[in-house]
């Protein structure tokens, strides 16, 4: 590929098309113009934060923790791609990306990395102890993820203690420690990722087939809805049991009704070999974790 041909749709329109050309590798890099990823990372931060009662007083840490997603989710973003480069040129969806595609140097992508890493840093600096240490534990968790698609046939599980892990830390930010309300919080969504994230893996069955990338998506196979839905429903159970330990009554529980309704609609709807569909369905989870917000700050704030 040359010239012209490297470079994606992506980078010709939108927000990264607006962009300076010489920038648009490294903004596709991060996948600014994809920021569901972003926000999927913030949303189990801003849960707890909400839940443990800190919504109002520590608004101040919400804006933190979403920088903190933001820099922390395109890091990951970079971090994947330098791992994954290889593997990247032989998947239609993912050649033309910056370093599969060569529009971006190894060097440059592990500068961009220690930029974005540095943000973070000034993002961990703004926590107390317990939860700057729980923040730090996660980029072990972090290093691992990419690897996990070549071990084991569920590497979305290992993304949902990633994408997670900000449940522990938002709450050990209000609370400087880590009840058993947030764990549950944690484990719930865990599940919850694991659902959306195999709806996502949807899109590349054929091609992760062709060259052996492993994936839940894969290993569910037919049943792919039918698990996504036992995942959801276990993601609903841990976030009311997080609920009922943070107010131990029936009527709190009903704020989880909105976002119950929304993964119910997903599943219904799905259409597993419509790559569109799997995408925009992956994509509501932005909406769904809204709504996982609102029932956490109405029940944090009673």
């Amino acid at each position: 590929m040359e010239g012209a041909d490297i470079v994606p749709d992506s980078e010709r329109h939108g927000l990264i098309g607006a962009l300076p050309g010489a920038f648009r590798p490294y903004a596709s890099l991060m996948r600014i113009d994809r920021p569901i990823g972003a926000w999927l990372l913030f949303w189990p931060c801003a849960w707890s934060v909400a839940l443990s009662g800190g919504a109002v007083e520590r608004w101040d840490l919400i804006l933190w923790l979403g920088l903190g997603a933001f820099a922390m989710r395109s890091a990951g973003c970079v971090y994947n791609d330098i791992v994954d480069r290889k593997l990247d040129r032989q998947v239609a969806r993912t050649r033309l990306r910056p370093l599969a595609s060569g529009r971006v140097s190894l060097w440059e992508a592990w500068m961009l990395l220690l930029g974005l890493s540095l943000i973070g840093l000034v993002v961990l600096l703004q926590l107390n102890l317990v939860a700057a240490g729980i923040a730090l534990v996660s980029l072990l968790l972090v290093a691992a993820y990419p690897y996990m698609k070549r071990i084991t046939w569920w590497p979305q599980a290992w993304l949902g203690l990633v994408f997670s892990w900000g449940a522990l830390v938002g709450w050990a930010a209000v609370a400087e420690t880590v009840s058993g309300a947030a764990i549950a919080l944690y484990v719930g969504s865990v599940c919850w990722v694991i659902g959306y994230d195999t709806i996502y893996a949807l899109q590349d069955v054929e091609d992760d087939a062709l060259i052996g990338v492993k994936s839940s998506a894969r290993a569910l196979g037919p049943r792919a809805a039918a698990g996504v839905a036992v995942f959801y429903a276990a993601a609903l159970a841990g976030w009311g049991a997080a609920i009922w330990l943070s107010w131990p009554q029936p009527l709190p529980l009903l704020s989880l009704i909105p976002v119950a309704l929304h993964l119910a609609w997903q599943i219904a709807t799905l259409r597993p070999a419509d790559g569109a569909d799997t995408l925009a369905k992956f994509r509501s989870n932005r909406f769904a974790g809204l709504l996982m917000f609102l029932a956490c700050l109405v029940v944090g704030s009673a």
